[in-house]
């Protein structure tokens, strides 16, 4: 028996300017999330006293990646076909509608040229610090989602379960809403998840130092944001009509390469960690110049 539910009413426009029109919550926690990542990142550079020309170039890069792979990522992945017969849409960002597969994606290959370009380092030298704030940019972006009433998941009796506007563009509209059953508020649970691999990452880099160990901050990454996804998913609608009787979802069967990567890099990284830390013991101690006897 349903005992207490939320009622989510939430407008997805924050304000409206002029010339410009609706400014979205969607549009606002994502330039806060990448100012808040950038702010981290840069006590990074400083923190290794890296080339600041390097920071500036990384700022370019992972700007255009994340907002063009994570769109692109959508349009592939769920509805192709919709895209393909409306490109016009593909260009209506505002309005929701970013892969979080689609975006690691292009940061990938954007840091990949990064690499060749610029710094002339390996790859998971970059992505080892990059990464650090990306849970805490994620966790944003779903709340964007949360206020958009989007990407939530199925009909639940707990006492946080969230009513969403269904009929939401009616609604803005002027039309009465229409909720649906109280449901899980999956966005917050990602969320969550995503704060707290944030905060491991950031632990991992300024009081492990584990950057030292190529690929060990970047594959805890992976783990933490892609196994909640994979978990996650089991909550969700499914976002489009082909996922209806998939046995795994399009979200599950993308984040499951992600995972295994972030085995692999998790698994190298302490491997090296644990070599390291065991040559450093098998060194002999310094004279102390003092006689013996």
């Amino acid at each position: 028996m349903l005992t207490a539910f939320i009622t989510w009413n939430a407008n997805p426009v924050a304000f409206r300017l002029p010339l410009v029109g609706e400014i979205r919550w969607y549009g606002i926690a994502f330039i806060v999330g990448f100012i808040i990542g950038l702010w981290i990142v840069q006590k990074i550079w400083k923190n290794e006293q890296l080339k600041e020309d390097w920071y500036d170039k990384l700022f370019f890069f992972v700007i255009i990646a994340t907002v063009v792979g994570a769109r692109l990522g959508h349009v592939l992945f769920y509805n192709p076909g919709y895209y393909f017969s409306h490109p016009i849409e593909i260009l209506y960002i505002r309005e929701g509608g970013l892969a979080s597969h689609g975006g690691t994606l292009g940061i990938i290959i954007a840091i990949w040229i990064y690499s060749k370009t610029v710094t002339h380092r390996s790859m998971l030298w970059t992505l080892d610090r990059l990464v650090v704030p990306v849970g805490f940019v994620a966790a944003l972006i779903r709340f964007g989602n949360l206020m958009n009433h989007e990407i939530y998941g199925h009909a639940t009796n707990l006492p946080w379960g969230f009513r969403f506007i269904e009929n939401l563009p009616s609604w803005m509209n002027g039309y009465a809403p229409i909720y649906s059953v109280p449901s899980h508020p999956t966005q917050l649970y990602e969320a969550a998840c995503y704060i707290l691999t944030g905060f491991i990452c950031l632990y991992l880099y300024w009081k492990n130092k584990d950057y030292k160990y190529e690929g060990l901050i970047f594959g805890v990454f992976l783990l933490g944001i892609f196994v909640s996804r994979f978990f996650i998913e089991y909550l969700k609608n499914s976002q489009e009509s082909f996922e209806e009787g998939m046995f795994l979802n399009m979200g599950q069967l993308l984040s499951i390469p992600f995972i295994i990567a972030g085995i692999w890099f998790t698994y190298r990284g302490l491997k090296e960690k644990r070599k390291l830390m065991i040559d450093a013991q098998r060194k002999p101690g310094k004279p102390t110049g003092k006689p013996i006897g």
